[in-house]
């Protein structure tokens, strides 16, 4: 199949039962964002592990490079009251 006759990728998240955030899990081909649900569903989640699925069209999505990390996250080392260790945490809260 020529790559003008493949279908769009589609990059799929799912939240799990026991999570709060949607997780990357992988991408499939699928026409449109239907049947990336429907597709996704049937692939990613065969156990009934999620409550939700998201589905965003791969040439949709923006990422920063690995290369660039340095200028992009160095900054915040500068800004020490970003960070929570000044802050006591009661042991009565256990795991944040």
């Amino acid at each position: 199949m020529s790559k003008s006759n493949e279908w769009p990728l589609w990059e799929v998240f799912i939240r799990s039962k026991q999570g709060l955030n949607h997780k990357h899990v992988g991408n499939l081909r699928a026409t449109d964002a239907a049947m990336a649900i429907d597709n996704a569903r049937d692939v990613y989640t065969r156990r009934q592990e999620g409550v939700s699925i998201w589905v965003v069209e791969s040439v949709n999505v923006a990422a920063s490079s690995p290369s660039e990390s340095g200028a992009l996250f160095e900054p915040a080392n500068d800004k020490i009251y970003r960070h929570p260790t000044f802050y006591d945490i009661p042991d009565e809260i256990g795991h944040m």
